[in-house]
């Protein structure tokens, strides 16, 4: 008999579990269906391998880049980007678990911003006429550069805060599951009196063997199907039968009426990681925003520096010249032997300026660099070569900007960080559903249906008595019994929890409620510093136009007063003094085009960024960016 229930116990579970793991006969990693269950999900290693476009582009020890190139590095190799596409995954476990009927845990809301770099170049300014008898001076780097130029802060886009919000009331496990059981046991029990069992020690085998099935729905209806079989011999002369098997079939159902009812309810989690879903979809888009901006302005940066290495040079140049004209009249003793000290001078205050430049120049490189690569300054060959900016900065004549209303209204549309904002709200209103269902009693619609049977053979040890002829048989007996419903069992009930003071669930209810209001509030904060940003970038736009062509007349008429001024040092009529003095204030008015020039490229990027509008006027996208890959 055992054995017999033990065959059905095992078919039961095989054929319940064939049906549980209906799909593919075999999986990816060659299990079969039925056991996909209880094996681990393929997770992807992270790759730290730089794409192939690096190596491309490094030509004889130099890495060429246009703004272009640097992008699709940004993209293929940033690891900032690349941290981002896991959250991606993230949100569909998320997804994945609810649809389970298990709790969320979260996804994150952490953004990295590029570094600072080195903010493009450091010249010194020059406002007034130098003093006669002093020479400009020149700026000395004397402390290394802070954390914050190399690092990337964060920014943490969480509307909700450190304090999550109330579960509410648990929602049913939706994934079935099989509960089984197999059990034998050898009891001997002293009996006091022999009047019940007709011995002194009552010695039982019993053999058991279960299973069930659960499975919860999103109604909030729990359902328990049950299929019990006990095998049991005993050494009794009270028994009737022995051995026996005793067999039953059941199914429990429980639903709720108040607290824990509707779909709605009960799905409020799948509903909320759907959202998630979307949200670390605009996440990514919003740390790929962040990424792309960060490599425009160090680019433009690394441009920058780059041609006022070029005006250092220049500028060296000049000196140079100075020094050689001076030296000759000083030969010929038209020129006081302090011309050509004055000369020399600034022969090394532009040596000095000139390697400043070439410092904060290397530093930008080996910034930019670390943000376009996955290696960083590993790599033996993207450390020793030197990048190249192949672009130039370029103001336009004219810039056709639209309405300020129009760029907020874009901005609200366009920008996937209010996006995300919008649907923490709603998911924080969807999680007071829970809450406030939590306030309501419980009330369990519960009914019961179970057929039994029993069958065994007569007991040897027992006094002859009359056996009822239904009960003798084996295990197909009892089946039959089950089958035909020969021992039914029926009910159903209400069961109620009411409780006298409902202090927890008012608390959380309210608790979520504040924290909803704190979420409104921070969102319209978000989307007025989303505001705040564009017209911080139109008028910094204003600010280094104007700057810009200052600079450029600046920079003519500088030119004009170093062409007279040289002039009339070459007959004598001036001296090194004021050719030094004019040098310095063309190299300044140069470099400060150039920073004019970089001011305006990277506030015309702040503006993109603010309207949500960089990622399309750089033709960069979204699917190319997921991927990760040219």
């Amino acid at each position: 008999m055992l054995k017999s229930s033990l065959s059905v116990f095992l078919s039961f579970l095989l054929c319940a579990g064939l049906i549980w793991g209906q799909g593919p006969a075999v999986t990816a990693s060659g299990r079969n269906a039925a056991m996909r269950p209880y094996f681990p999900m393929s997770v992807s290693q992270p790759r730290f391998d730089n794409s192939p476009r690096v190596r491309e582009l490094i030509r004889a020890g130099n890495l060429y880049l246009t703004l272009a190139d640097a992008l699709r590095l940004a993209i293929e190799n940033n690891l900032d980007v690349e941290l981002e596409r896991f959250s991606l995954p993230v949100a569909d476990m998320e997804l994945t678990r609810a649809k389970g009927g298990g709790f969320l845990r979260g996804v994150p809301f952490l953004l990295a911003e590029t570094p600072s770099g080195v903010g493009g170049p450091n010249s010194p300014l020059v406002t007034a006429a130098a003093s006669a008898g002093t020479t400009p001076g020149t700026t000395v780097a004397s402390n290394a550069l802070e954390l914050g130029v190399l690092s990337a802060p964060q920014t943490n886009l969480s509307l909700l805060g450190t304090i999550p919000d109330s579960s509410g009331p648990a929602v049913p496990q939706f994934d079935p599951a099989l509960v089984g059981e197999l059990n034998w046991t050898h009891q001997t029990s002293p009996q006091a009196s022999s009047f019940a069992t007709g011995t002194n020690a009552l010695v039982t085998n019993t053999g058991l063997a279960n299973v069930g099935y659960q499975q919860g729905f999103s109604t909030g209806t729990l359902v328990n199907i049950g299929f019990a079989n006990s095998h049991e011999s005993l050494n009794s002369l009270r028994s009737s039968l022995s051995p026996f098997t005793l067999s039953s079939f059941g199914v429990t159902v429980t639903q709720p009426l108040l607290r824990g009812f509707g779909p709605s309810l009960n799905r409020r989690f799948i509903r909320i990681a759907r959202n998630e879903q979307r949200m670390t979809n605009l996440l990514f888009q919003q740390q790929l925003i962040a990424t792309v901006y960060g490599v425009v302005r160090l680019y433009t940066d690394l441009v920058a520096l780059y041609e006022d290495q070029k005006v250092k040079e220049e500028t060296l140049a000049l000196a140079r010249k100075l020094y050689d004209d001076t030296k000759a009249q000083v030969e010929e003793g038209t020129l006081a032997p302090v011309e050509l000290t004055r000369a020399n001078a600034q022969v090394s205050s532009s040596l000095q300026d000139l390697a400043n430049a070439r410092g904060l120049l290397e530093e930008q490189e080996a910034i930019l660099k670390n943000v376009l690569t996955r290696t960083g300054l590993e790599d033996a060959e993207v450390r020793a070569s030197r990048i190249i900016p192949t672009d130039t900065l370029s103001v336009p004549e004219k810039e056709v900007v639209a309405p300020i209303e129009d760029l907020m209204k874009d901005a609200v549309a366009r920008r996937p960080d209010l996006a995300q904002g919008v649907l923490q709200v709603e998911n924080s209103q969807i999680t007071i559903e829970g809450s406030r269902n939590a306030l309501l009693p419980e009330v369990d619609l519960v009914g019961v249906a179970q057929n039994s049977g029993l069958a065994g053979q007569v007991n040897p040890l027992a006094t002859p008595n009359s056996n009822d002829p239904r009960f003798l048989g084996g295990y197909g007996s009892v089946l039959d019994q089950v089958a035909t419903r020969k021992f039914p069992t029926y009910g159903v009930g209400v069961q109620l929890t009411l409780p006298f003071r409902n202090r927890i669930a008012q608390s959380d209810l309210a608790r979520d409620e504040i924290q909803l209001r704190q979420t409104q509030i921070r969102l319209r904060q978000l989307q007025n510093q989303a505001r705040l940003e564009i017209e911080d970038a139109l008028i910094a736009m204003r600010r280094s136009r104007a700057a810009y062509e200052a600079a450029v007349e600046t920079r003519k008429l500088q030119e004009e007063s170093l062409a007279a001024e040289q002039e009339k040092f070459a007959v004598g009529a001036s001296t090194a003094f004021f050719v030094i003095q004019y040098e310095s204030y063309l190299a300044q008015a140069r470099s400060a085009e150039v920073v004019a020039k970089s001011a305006y490229v990277k506030a015309r990027a702040a503006l993109q960024r603010a309207t949500g509008s960089i990622l399309d006027d750089n033709h960069i996208s979204m699917d190319t960016a997921y991927k990760g890959r040219p």
